[in-house]
């Protein structure tokens, strides 16, 4: 039997090591993808508040399209695609990409760079869209610069209300939390778990429950696989995410009433982040505001993307319709 166990040793071993290479290469290869999306795409300008970058796509009415945790210039160009006729400008925030971190930045900070980096861009007026934690300078945005504002969109946001635990979020155990803080920084983690555990991490980094996925459309679960792997390289987001976490997972509130603009909310009552009842209270509390509700679709919306789409574009013809 001694060389019958030998030989299959020797078997299992070589599989083991092909396994690990196959891992490594394909490993190499989803990187490559993710590093080469970002590379010629962005510009970046000298803000007071240290370095801005953006990217722009479109023609038409100006619409800032400010993206959410794990994002960069490029969620918010991804993100806002289906958008037609409008000059689509999708900034990085603080800590994303090669936007660095000042110190002591928070939210209103932002919003003063964001004002900024459209006053460089030669705007002077734009439909403001802010998803999940972007919505959080987004808001700020139409209160501290409302000449700017021609209208606000917030989708999915990471806002405050009264009865939206704080840290709202997925259920996850220590041993889940610990591995998400490990993956922050680390590409290598994230990158195993979208492979080895893509339920796990719909479910906690994408708030959404994966059995939503897994009977919704080709094109639906595609879409989330697309957000889910351009946060790859996680390693060049960390700083913004760590800064995300501390201020969208106990938001405090903003004066509402002095956002002067018409304002849309849109989230989904099953968003794992909660994000239905600040949505609410946004329509609630803002003077010009309409409310959008999907009854599912967790925090990606998912079957509504069509639905979202339509009545965000409608929004912004109402706002800022195009030149004749």
């Amino acid at each position: 039997m001694r060389p019958l166990t030998t030989g299959l040793l020797a078997a299992l071993s070589l599989a083991v090591l092909a396994g690990l290479g196959a891992g490594a290469r394909a490993y190499h290869r989803d990187m490559t993808l993710a590093r080469a999306a970002l590379v010629g795409r962005s510009q970046v300008v000298e803000t007071a508040f240290g370095p801005v970058e953006y990217a722009e796509a479109g023609q038409g009415p100006a619409v800032l399209i400010i993206h959410g945790s794990g994002g960069g210039f490029d969620q918010g160009l991804a993100f806002s695609e289906p958008l037609r006729g409008v000059r689509r400008i999708a900034p990085s925030r603080f800590g994303y990409l090669q936007s660095p971190m000042p110190a002591g930045a928070t939210p209103e900070m932002q919003a003063d760079a964001l004002a900024e980096l459209l006053t460089i861009l030669g705007v002077d007026q734009a439909v403001i869209l802010g998803g999940s934690a972007g919505a959080l300078s987004a808001t700020q945005l139409a209160i501290r610069h409302p000449n700017l504002c021609q209208g606000l969109v917030l989708v999915a946001p990471a806002l405050y209300a009264p009865d939206r635990p704080p840290g709202a979020r997925a259920p996850a155990s220590p041993l889940v939390d610990a591995l998400i803080q490990g993956a922050l920084g680390s590409d290598l983690v994230f990158w195993l778990g979208m492979k080895t555990a893509p339920d796990l991490m719909t479910r906690t980094v994408l708030g959404t429950y994966p059995a939503l996925l897994a009977t919704a459309s080709a094109g639906e679960r595609r879409r989330a696989r697309e957000i889910l792997f351009h946060i790859l390289p996680i390693s060049r987001r960390r700083d913004g995410l760590i800064m995300d976490g501390a201020t969208s997972g106990a938001p405090p509130p903003y004066d509402l009433n002095q956002i002067a603009c018409p304002v849309l909310a849109i989230a989904a009552r099953d968003d794992l982040y909660g994000t239905d009842r600040a949505a609410a209270h946004v329509a609630q509390r803002a003077p010009f505001a309409e409310l959008v509700m999907f009854e599912d679709g967790g925090h990606l919306w998912i079957g509504h993307d069509q639905a979202l789409w339509a009545a965000v574009s409608a929004f912004i013809s109402a706002q800022a319709p195009a030149a004749p």
